[in-house]
C-alpha cells in the first residue's frame, strides 16, 4: 500500500520488513506491476527490474518489499 505525500511516494511497510517479507510468484508480480512474463524477464536482463530469488530448480520468487520499492520508484519517476 502506498500513501501519496505531494510528489513523494512513501511505503507503508512495517519496520520489521525482513521478518515479515514474503516471496511473490510470477502471476502475482505480473498482476502488481502490469507487465507480462516476457517483459519482466527482458527488464531483468537489462537491469531495469529486480532479479528473482531462486527457490528451487524450477521455482523463483521476488521479495514483496523489493517489488513494492520498484513500483514506488516508477511512480516517483512518473510524477516528477
Amino acid at each position: 500500500m502506498f500513501i501519496f505525500h505531494g510528489c513523494n511516494v512513501m511505503q507503508t511497510i512495517p519496520s520489521n520488513t525482513a521478518q515479515s517479507d514474503r516471496l511473490l510468484r510470477l502471476p502475482e508480480v505480473e498482476a502488481l506491476v502490469g507487465l507480462r512474463k516476457s517483459s519482466i524477464y527482458d527488464a531483468m536482463r537489462r537491469g531495469e527490474f529486480p532479479m528473482s530469488v531462486k527457490l528451487s530448480r524450477r521455482l523463483v520468487g521476488w521479495p514483496a518489499s523489493v517489488i513494492n520499492e520498484w513500483i514506488a520508484s516508477r511512480i516517483n519517476a512518473a510524477i516528477r
